[in-house]
């Protein structure tokens, strides 16, 4: 089996992205011979000039333009992979005020790359092998950047089905889990305490349970949000579907920031990136942390390598 080769895009040029990039590919590559790696980004950043393997367009320090060549970045690291010369994708941060003044509508990376592929389904995957507590904790995001007032209409029944299936799948062939345990996260306090503050639980998120179980899944819940990622720090899950963005990210951040990493789901190529934003305050400063981009990059080598070695068509 040939090394996984990873595509690194460099993110917003103004933040810590190009910083943590190259530092934490230094510290890869240190410690493991069989990866190689390919950075994607623009030949100027915030902090100096930069040493991009495959350049974007220069970068003239508008916001405007850091938006464009944060997505000409991720369209080219796509068509790397595409062409067969890398295997899966890191992406560094980018600011999405700047995607949107460059004319992009997407409210995120995860959205880009699922129109960019042609991917049905996607799933925001946050992954922490290890926490402050020690335990590991993944946690998949039903619902991402949408207001938290259009939350309870966007959980439906096919949406937390789909994207537990997926998560399902994505645990066996990647995480090599024979038989994962999913736990599901109830929308409202104490999972509605029996329809006291809300029936959700009852009318949207049982029947699911039911469904996937009668599928050979090993679902269970809704458990309440203040007692289900505990659980799972303590081995009892090996992963929790969160009906919406904070709710998961909250419990995730507070347990693992640093540590972990946001893992799409559904792509036809491996996709991670850092858990943090583009900190623009820490930006050329020598400062900024690259522990969870190493993070980022160690899972996309392991996960590459593992459909390298599943797929009879790989090099």
């Amino acid at each position: 089996m040939r090394k996984p080769r990873i595509a690194v895009t460099l993110g917003d040029p103004r933040g810590i992205g190009p910083e943590v990039a190259s530092r934490a590919v230094a510290s890869l590559l240190a410690e493991h011979a069989d990866a190689e790696v390919l950075l994607v980004g623009p030949p100027e950043t915030q902090g100096g000039p930069a040493r991009p393997d495959v350049a974007t367009d220069p970068w003239d320090g508008t916001e405007r333009s850091a938006g464009h060549v944060s997505v000409q970045s991720i369209q080219l690291a796509v068509e790397l992979i595409g062409g067969g010369h890398a295997d899966g994708l890191v992406t560094a941060p980018v600011h999405k005020p700047a995607l949107h003044a460059a004319g992009h509508v997407y409210p995120g990376q995860t959205e880009l790359l699922k129109a960019l592929s042609g991917s049905h389904e996607v799933g925001m995957f946050m992954v922490a092998e290890r926490t402050r507590i020690g335990g590991a904790l993944r946690v998949l995001l039903a619902t991402t950047h949408i207001p938290l007032r259009d939350v309870a209409g966007a959980v439906t029944q096919e949406l937390l089905t789909a994207q537990t299936r997926l998560l399902h799948e994505s645990l066996r062939e990647g995480w090599r889990i024979a038989q994962p345990c999913i736990a599901l996260c109830g929308l409202n306090p104490h999972a509605s305490d029996r329809g006291l503050f809300g029936d959700e639980e009852e009318h949207v998120f049982s029947p699911v349970v039911e469904r996937l179980r009668s599928e050979g899944m090993d679902a269970r819940g809704p458990f309440p949000a203040d007692t289900v990622f505990d659980r799972a720090l303590g081995g009892e899950f090996d992963a929790v579907v969160a009906p919406y963005h904070d709710v998961g990210m909250a419990a995730f951040k507070t347990a693992s920031f640093g540590t972990g990493v946001n893992v799409t789901l559904g792509l036809p190529f491996v996709r991670t990136s850092p858990d943090h934003g583009t900190a623009f305050d820490l930006a050329g400063a020598g400062k900024a942390d690259p522990s969870s981009m190493l993070e980022a990059l160690r899972l996309a080598v392991r996960l590459a390598a593992t459909r390298l070695r599943t797929d009879p068509e790989s090099g």
